[in-house]
């Protein structure tokens, strides 16, 4: 007995050589998915994190006096990726009637030296240049080019909150 020839042109179903054509390009598609797709994850994840304002408290509202200014301590948290990195800021903290405050950043526009605040003199004092500052952060006298920097202020729930960045003021 003889077993019938069979012309591969004419068998029904898929051949070898196209099966493992289409199995090898399904491989190499889900390993290049697989490999790409942490990479595609990473260019892409700064347009689904948070871009909220980020506030900093840094005390209540009631214990600043009206009139004088106050030194105050806080610590600003910023995420990058993985890590937290924490540091130390200072801001001087003023308010004339309890409800609207102003918040300077602790650096002198002249050459940033950390500033003081002189009771008997009521002004700031930066010991760097000899620069003067009045209560309102305006320049009284020294080489100071513009008046004092601020940060953004608002009162949530009774505490002082501000944006740890200050913004710079115009020249007086």
């Amino acid at each position: 007995m003889r077993t019938p020839i069979v012309d591969p042109e004419r068998r029904p179903g898929l051949s070898r050589r196209a099966f493992l054509t289409g199995a090898i390009a399904a491989v190499g598609g889900l390993i290049g998915a697989v490999l790409g797709g942490g990479g595609l994850g990473y260019v892409l994840s700064p347009l689904f994190r948070r871009h909220g304002e980020e506030w900093v408290d840094i005390g209540r509202a009631d214990e600043v006096s009206p009139g004088a200014p106050i030194k105050v301590d806080f610590t600003v948290r910023k995420r990058d990726a993985w890590t937290t990195v924490e540091r130390r800021a200072s801001a001087w903290v003023l308010t004339a009637d309890g409800k609207q405050f102003i918040v300077y950043d602790p650096r002198c526009t002249h050459l940033g030296c950390p500033y003081r605040w002189d009771r008997d003199l009521g002004r700031f004092l930066c010991p760097c240049h000899t620069a003067v500052f009045g209560v309102d952060g305006r320049v009284v006298m020294g080489p100071a080019p513009r008046p004092l920097d601020r940060f953004p202020v608002k009162i949530v729930g009774g505490r002082i909150m501000i944006r740890p960045e200050p913004v710079k003021s115009e020249r007086s």
